[in-house]
């Protein structure tokens, strides 16, 4: 038996050399490794670039699919849209190729709004992404629009000053304002909008009702009268928005600087073409919130023209109806009936996010002299009676303080009383030197304060007719016409209506304003007072009724809600 070797294995020595080689050679070989790693990689990139691309492909669907599903949505539920909503939904989608998409839209309408939901909820089929094992993807969109009008407080300020009767301006402000007053009340639910109308020309005339509600000053005479409701604002009444009703104002009194026809032979005593309108003529008194479209047409249509133009005044009214100030006044008004009960925490709070607050300003011209009587003509008694006899002849007799003489006007010359309180005949009218007619002493005097005489008798006829009997003619002119009354004039105005109006807009109220026919000088004002460029109408003749249409049409709330 012979003895292995203890190194010896079971491969001889040169066989496991050749192994060795042969793996080492293996280990070290690198042909083909790069080719495999890119497949990899490239199917890598592939299914992961084609998510990508997929899901570019399905967002930008997705983004289109959205856009046009809002602008279906808006408008359908326009308040003046007459397709169906489902048919203006699909012919968005059609237009843009995504009709495959459409589904029915759900919507909802009633007085004064409409409601649309359009929904998709579809799939989008997907190309490279099945590359990685992915499948189609789901695709969504939802749009839900409503128009509606909630709470709206509305002032329309409207020119009546008296050349709104030329070219028919009249008439056809009259039609559109009315138009608009019905778009607005078929538009809106009952109790949600509020109108106010404040007509202008020299003055504001308020109705009594709401007049009583302020704290105004306003001179009358022994009976108490109060002949008309106006207010004489100060400057700084126009740098606020706000109007209290406890602080003291200044009435206009009744009076006018243009005739001079004597009114007291006519029963109503009262002079014409006065500053401002007497109390009885409720066509052209503010008329505060009311909603009732047969109402608010019916004052329209007894508005009538005359008179100078005051912007300034009509703005501040209008502004301050929607100023909470106002409050106070318009729930004593809703109280007594005179405004709806709706309205008595009218004019809302500007903090108040469910209430528009608009201001609608027309005028046809441009701000013009506004007259007032001067403080020491306001208060107190005239030096003129006014005597009627039995006849029912009419004696004026003015007194002389610097001689204490009495001179009656109906042919008296002087005395030394007042006429009616004694028992002379005198001659009332002459002939070529012959009486031929008399008056004897009879009636009781009527000494006339300052507020009754200028309320029955016009400026003009009391220093032509009544002091020039006696008085040098420019004398009388200077003391008795140009000494009783002043005036605001046309850049002091234009001044205030500014401030105004920007005191409004700093409040949130929207202001539109419409130049109809209106010359240079006021459009500049109309346009600074506007709220924007677009807030202002420049028309002409029945264009009118395309501006008031197209200020109903902005008022409307249409707002995405989703």
């Amino acid at each position: 038996m012979s003895t292995r070797h203890k190194n010896s294995t079971a491969l001889s020595n040169p066989l496991v050399l050749r192994c060795l080689s042969k793996a080492k050679a293996f280990r070290q070989e690198e042909d083909g490794m790069m080719a495999k790693l890119m497949i990899s990689t490239f199917l890598a990139m592939l299914a992961v670039g084609g998510i990508g691309v997929d899901l570019m492909r399905m967002e930008r669907d997705r983004t289109m699919l959205q856009y046009t599903l809002d602008r279906a949505a808006l408008a359908a539920a326009d308040l003046d849209q007459q397709n169906t909503p489902d048919a203006v939904v699909l012919d968005y989608l059609t237009k843009s190729g995504l009709q495959e998409y459409y589904q029915t839209p759900w919507w909802d309408s009633g007085l004064g709004f409409k409601k649309v939901e359009a929904t998709i909820d579809a799939t989008f089929p997907a190309h490279l992404l099945k590359f990685a094992g992915g499948d189609d993807m789901p695709i969504t969109a939802t749009s839900r629009a409503e128009e509606s009008i909630d709470g709206v407080e509305i002032s329309m300020v409207l020119d009546v000053s008296g050349s709104m009767n030329s070219n028919s301006r009249l008439d056809n402000l009259q039609i559109a304002a009315k138009d608009f007053v019905d778009t607005m009340v078929a538009n809106t639910t009952d109790g949600k909008m509020s109108i106010s109308i404040v007509p202008y020309a020299t003055q504001v005339s308020i109705p009594e009702a709401l007049y009583d509600q302020y704290n105004i000053s306003t001179p009358t005479g022994p009976s108490g009268t109060i002949y008309s409701r106006c207010v004489n604002f100060a400057s700084s009444d126009f740098q606020s928005a706000s109007l209290s009703t406890t602080t003291e104002l200044e009435g206009t009194m009744h009076f006018t600087p243009w005739s001079s026809v004597d009114r007291r032979s006519d029963d109503s005593r009262l002079v014409s073409s006065p500053v401002c309108v007497e109390s009885s003529d409720t066509s052209r008194a503010i008329l505060p919130f009311q909603k009732d479209a047969d109402t608010l047409k019916a004052f329209i249509d007894s508005l009538w023209g005359g008179g100078n133009t005051s912007i300034d005044i009509g703005m501040k009214w209008g502004t301050a109806l929607l100023d909470p100030s106002a409050r106070p006044a318009i729930s004593a008004l809703s109280g007594s009936g005179d405004v709806p009960a709706d309205f008595s925490a009218r004019p809302s709070a500007y903090t108040d996010s469910d209430t528009v607050k608009v201001l609608v300003l027309m005028t046809d011209g441009q701000n013009t002299s506004q007259y007032y009587i001067e403080d020491d003509h306001r208060e107190g008694d005239s030096n003129v009676w006014y005597t009627v006899s039995d006849d029912g002849t009419g004696v004026y007799t003015t007194l002389n303080p610097a001689t204490g003489n009495y001179y009656w006007h109906n042919g008296g010359g002087w005395q030394d009383h007042v006429f009616g309180q004694g028992n002379d005949t005198v001659c009332t009218k002459y002939y070529y030197g012959s009486c031929t007619a008399t008056v004897t002493e009879s009636g009781t005097p009527n000494r006339l304060s300052y507020a009754d005489l200028f309320a029955d008798t016009p400026l003009k006829y009391l220093f032509k007719y009544i002091y020039d009997d006696w008085m040098n003619y420019y004398d009388a002119r200077d003391e008795w016409y140009y000494g009783v009354y002043d005036y605001y004039g046309n850049s002091t105005k234009n001044t205030r209506t500014r401030n105004i109006c920007q005191a409004a807009k700093d409040q949130g109220i929207i202001v539109y304003t419409i130049g109809f026919e209106a010359p240079s000088n006021g459009v500049a004002v109309l346009q600074d007072c506007a709220s924007s460029d677009s807030h202002y109408f420049d028309v002409n003749g029945l264009e009118i009724a395309d501006a008031f249409a197209s200020i109903a049409t902005s008022i409307r709330q249409l707002r995405l809600t989703q």
